[in-house]
């Protein structure tokens, strides 16, 4: 879920040709006073793996359909049952995504219908498909929320100890026997049929060398939340009422029930927030007991001490508006599970202190990564020599143990999708979408702008997204991948951004339907082989090489009237250097190379595959010939580098 906050960068000096090694810097600009910090060091909250991973995201209910016995039914809705026509039906996982089936046309519009859509994704399905993930070669999955909740994205949870009935194989009986419980008593805590299913898949994909990490949303909850259906039922009386923010309770000597009024998450009502302590440096302490109770379910399932069968960390939701010292009281307990445990924050601004203050591993990239590469690659908006200033001032921000470790995302549940941000790209005449404007402004969605483009990317566009990837595969930090990109997915922002998954063994529509009946080319929707193969090449290459992983990150050049960015990966075993060509048109250059990196190179790959390249050296320079929208990658050996 997006964050409420800005903040706008500042500028650094210009960058000069040449050189520029960023190696151990401090974690610049942090705000906090010394004894507001946890007491972990960057090493000790930020595991080694995390630096080497490649993730995936996955937005459940869209991924894939493994089990048409669980899908979603009409009383499982979000809105109430009587505001749904009964004629309501899961969605045909294949259907042309803007095509109305009939109880959508009742309800209005296709925004007005689109988010009571289901269309059954379920645990099964990602078993059925962690050898394609394995093929494809990520090293980490993050889940975005599997906890029971009406919603088709989950951040209305109704309990955070229970996975949702319907992602397993015996909904009816879950509920069943989640009714047994206590839920603030965890030895009453029963085992589901989705639990189990959960607990396979865990062991499924740790047997791949999987990491998995799943979302916490721990700011707000559904109404149907065991805890505010009581205190809904009990008002002053019940045993929550201390649990959320409540500003007024109903009045049991009054006919009026509109008394009783509570703060909703951005002011959305079905989504109750819980309510800080008196000091408000911490949760009320109810709901904080209840959070690391769950919390240890899920990291040491057999309360054996051995989190080995367990999740190996959290993505946590709308991180910054939650106390702080929930947070470093959270971080704690999580390392005490596993010391090895990621923990990563959505943040969408700059982050670097907040890591400091809170003890997160990481954070989501948005600030550091997202922003400035869609303000270069994609809108143009800045030069190749601006975009190596934020780059710069963004990652020197973050110890090299944080920096290494942070979600390098461009697109994701809450965005447009790359293929989309591409297509509404700023030199095309579209307006930059705010949140990925370098200078963060506005977000922008079709809702607001009706003539955002909704069709699919072109070759060359998708050309452009290739080069995107490269980057994203050599730069400092852990790329991320929203399920779907790497299959050739487009879409706008949220809902058109959560597309059921295309999948290779599958006949789509044609989408050639418009949300507000415009005109539009008629897209073939399928896998794209050839995106694919791109993005399995590039996490092999980066998978690799140490230098792409762990290497200390140089700018080698910047040209500004070519569009050209040169930069180096160094390491002890071996350098990568990459040259980017933004432009659509060819171009020729001569890099000047430091005594550093002076020595033979061989080229290691183009993007896209077979580009018409020439690289030549004179001893002291790269001679360069590279065809637009096109990145190329040269490599050596390397002596030691000072890290």
């Amino acid at each position: 879920m997006r964050s409420r906050s800005t903040q706008s960068p500042s500028s650094l000096p210009a960058v000069v040709v040449g050189l520029i090694l960023v190696v151990g810097a401090g974690a610049v600009g942090c705000r906090s006073a010394p004894e507001e910090r946890p007491s972990t060091t960057p090493a000790e909250r930020t595991p080694a793996w995390a630096q080497d991973a490649v993730w995936y995201q996955i937005f459940p209910e869209r991924f894939r359909n493994g089990n048409p016995s669980n899908d979603p039914v009409r009383a499982s809705l979000q809105r109430p049952v009587g505001d749904v026509p009964t004629s309501w039906r899961p969605t045909r996982w294949t259907r042309d995504w803007y095509e109305q089936a009939d109880w959508e046309r009742q309800m209005g519009g296709f925004y007005d219908g689109v988010y009571d859509r289901r269309y059954g994704g379920d645990l099964q399905g990602v078993i059925d498909r962690l050898p394609y993930l394995d093929s494809l070669g990520v090293t980490a999955l993050y889940f975005n929320p599997v906890f029971w909740a009406r919603s088709l994205h989950k951040y209305d949870g109704r309990s955070y100890h229970h996975i949702d009935p319907h992602f397993g194989p015996d909904p009816a009986g879950d509920k069943a026997l989640i009714a047994q419980e206590d839920p603030t008593d965890p030895s009453t805590w029963r085992t589901t049929a989705a639990d189990s299913l959960f607990f396979v898949l865990l062991d499924k994909a740790h047997a791949r060398g999987f990491r998995v990490v799943i979302d916490g949303v721990f700011n707000h909850t559904g109404r149907d939340f065991f805890a505010f259906k009581d205190l809904v039922e009990n008002q002053a009386n019940s045993r929550y009422a201390d649990w959320y923010a409540v500003n007024s309770f109903d009045d049991p000597a009054t006919p009026d029930t509109s008394e009783f009024d509570y703060t909703g998450w951005w002011g959305v009502q079905s989504l109750p927030e819980f309510a800080n302590n008196e000091a408000g440096t911490n949760l009320q302490a109810g709901p904080r007991q209840y959070i690391l109770d769950a919390t240890e379910r899920w990291m040491d399932p057999n309360g054996d001490g051995d989190p080995s069968d367990g999740v190996d960390g959290w993505r946590l939701d709308v991180a910054e508006e939650v106390p702080k010292g929930f947070w470093r009281e959270w971080n704690a307990h999580v390392r005490e599970i596993n010391p090895e445990a990621y923990t990563v924050s959505e943040v969408w601004e700059d982050a670097s202190g907040y890591l400091e203050e809170t003890g997160f591993s990481a954070t989501m990239n948005y600030h550091g990564f997202a922003f400035p590469v869609k303000g270069f690659l994609i809108d143009r908006a800045i030069e190749p020599s601006r975009f190596a200033e934020l780059l710069l001032e963004r990652r020197s921000a973050h110890p090299p143990r944080v920096r290494g470790a942070l979600q390098n995302l461009i697109g994701s549940h809450d965005t447009p999708r790359l293929a989309t941000m591409v297509v509404n790209r700023a030199d095309t005449g579209y307006a930059q979408p705010g949140r990925f404007d370098y200078d963060n402004g506005a977000v922008v969605d079709l809702r607001q702008n009706p003539d955002y483009k909704v069709r699919a990317p072109t070759a060359e566009e998708q050309r452009l997204q290739r080069l995107i990837t490269l980057f994203q595969m050599t730069y400092v930090g852990a790329p991320m991948i929203y399920h779907g990109d790497e299959a050739g997915m487009w879409g706008a922002d949220d809902p058109d951004d959560r597309k059921p998954m295309v999948w290779p063994d599958r006949e789509y529509d044609v989408e050639d339907n418009h949300p507000y009946g415009h005109d539009r080319p008629a897209d073939p929707v399928r896998f794209s082989d050839d995106l694919f193969a791109t993005y399995q090449d590039l996490i092999s290459l980066r998978r690799s090489h140490e230098s792409l992983r762990r290497g200390a990150f140089g700018v080698v050049q910047t040209d500004d009237e070519r569009d050209l960015l040169t930069y180096a990966r160094t390491h002890e075993r071996d350098t990568v250097l990459v040259t980017l060509n933004r432009s659509a048109a060819a171009h020729s250059a001569r890099v000047p190379l430091p005594d550093s990196l002076k020595r033979p190179y061989t080229l290691l790959r183009t993007v896209p595959e077979g580009a018409a390249v020439r690289v030549q050296q004179d001893g002291t320079a790269l001679l360069l010939e590279v065809p637009g929208h096109t990145g190329l990658v040269l490599r050596t050996e390397s002596g030691r580098t000072r890290e």
